[in-house]
C-alpha cells in the first residue's frame, strides 16, 4: 500500500544566507539561482498553473544589491511529500557558491504567504567616519527621539515625501573600529513600507554610503499573532 504521505502536497521552509559572492545580483537572478538548483537537485518540484508555469517558490523579503544576509527565508512548494533532511541534503549539493542553505523544515499550506507574515528586517552596517561631531551614540539618541522624520527619496525624476521615522523600530550602537562604526538597525519591513539602511545612515548624518550592510535576521508574525 502507497504511504499517504507519498503523494501529499508539501510546503517547506528554507533558511539561507547570501555571501559577498552573490551580493552584487539582482532579487531576480537569485531567484534564478534558486530554480536551478531546485531543479539539478531533482525535487518533486510544484509549478503554478498558466500558459508559462514556474515552480512555486516565494522569497520572505527581496535583498537589495550589495546587501548580504544570514537570514534569508523561502518557501518551496513540493508535489509530494520529502523529508526535511533529504530536501536540504539535495539542495546542498547543487547551491552555488555564496548561499548557504542552514537548514529546512515543513510548513502548513494553509499558511498565509511568506511575504504577508514579515514585520521586521534586523540589520549590521558599517559606515565610515561620521562628519561633524563624532558622538555616535548621541546622533543614535537624537534620532531615536524624534517624533517625525521627513524624508524624501528621488526614483526616476520623481520626487517621494514620506515619514522615516514609523519604519525605524530600533538603532544601537554595535561598536567602533578606528573610523569605522558599526550600528545595529532593526526596521519595519512589512506590505505598507520598508526601512532602507543607507537612508538611515543619511538621516543620522553619514555623508558617504554605507561600506557593508548585512541582513542578521527576519521577524515574522504567525498566523496566531506571535512574532519569531
Amino acid at each position: 500500500m502507497r504511504n499517504p504521505e507519498q503523494v501529499t502536497p508539501q510546503r517547506v521552509r528554507a533558511r539561507f544566507g547570501r555571501g559577498e559572492a552573490l551580493a552584487h545580483i539582482s532579487h531576480l537572478d537569485l531567484m534564478r539561482s534558486w530554480e536551478r538548483a531546485l531543479r539539478r537537485a531533482g525535487l518533486p518540484l510544484a509549478y503554478s498553473q498558466g500558459f508559462t508555469p514556474h515552480p512555486r517558490i516565494s522569497m520572505a523579503a527581496p535583498l537589495a544589491v550589495s546587501v548580504t544576509s544570514e537570514a534569508e527565508i523561502m518557501d518551496v512548494y513540493l508535489s509530494r511529500w520529502v523529508a526535511p533532511q533529504t530536501f536540504l541534503q539535495a539542495l546542498r549539493r547543487q547551491m552555488p557558491p555564496g548561499i548557504e542553505v542552514y537548514d529546512a523544515s515543513v510548513v502548513p499550506l494553509d499558511m498565509p504567504s511568506l511575504q504577508s507574515q514579515v514585520r521586521f528586517a534586523e540589520y549590521r552596517v558599517i559606515a565610515g567616519k561620521l562628519e561633524g561631531p563624532a558622538d555616535v551614540s548621541g546622533a543614535i539618541s537624537k534620532l531615536v527621539a524624534e517624533r517625525n522624520i521627513a524624508w524624501h527619496h528621488t526614483r526616476d525624476n520623481s520626487v517621494r515625501t514620506y515619514d522615516l521615522r514609523p519604519l525605524i523600530s530600533g538603532l544601537w550602537l554595535i561598536g567602533q573600529n578606528g573610523d569605522d562604526v558599526v550600528i545595529g538597525m532593526k526596521l519595519r519591513s512589512d506590505p505598507s513600507g520598508a526601512g532602507r539602511p543607507e537612508q538611515v545612515l543619511a538621516a543620522l548624518g553619514f555623508t558617504h554610503p554605507p561600506k557593508v550592510i548585512h541582513r542578521t535576521r527576519l521577524f515574522l508574525e504567525t498566523p496566531r499573532g506571535q512574532r519569531r
